[in-house]
């Protein structure tokens, strides 16, 4: 795969999706966010084409994480998420960015819903972040 730094990140170049995945990945791993993975999700559920998947040690953590991701996703791409669901609660954050979708959740929140089952069809994204 491509180093980070060598994607163009002009929003008419098709790989502007994978940076910012990529982006995501790495800005929750700088919050020390585990168990990190990205799925090129787009053949199988056609909305989106990645899923970024983090797990936090706590609520706070969750809203750190969260807020490194937007932070670094639109210091270095320029985008702002569509939508942010469950900020409040902070057990299960969804960051949707239209053609990818960051998901940030505590431990027993990802394992109860096991996203990586759910998709075990997906490519996992070989990226140095996660």
């Amino acid at each position: 795969m491509a180093d980070v730094d060598d994607i163009d990140v002009t929003m008419s170049h098709p790989d502007v999706s994978l940076r910012t995945a990529i982006v995501a990945a790495a800005a929750a791993e700088d919050k020390l966010a585990t168990d990190l993975l990205v799925l090129r999700v787009g053949p199988i559920v056609g909305v989106c084409e990645y899923f970024v998947l983090a797990t936090a040690a706590n609520d706070r953590q969750v809203r750190a994480v969260v807020d490194e991701i937007e932070a670094q996703v639109a210091d270095q791409i320029g985008e702002r998420p569509i939508s942010v669901e469950g900020a409040d609660a902070r057990r299960w954050v969804l960051l949707d960015y239209g053609d990818v979708v960051v998901h940030v959740f505590l431990s027993e929140e990802r394992e109860y819903y096991r996203l990586e089952r759910l998709y075990s069809d997906a490519e996992v994204v070989d990226a140095d972040v996660v």
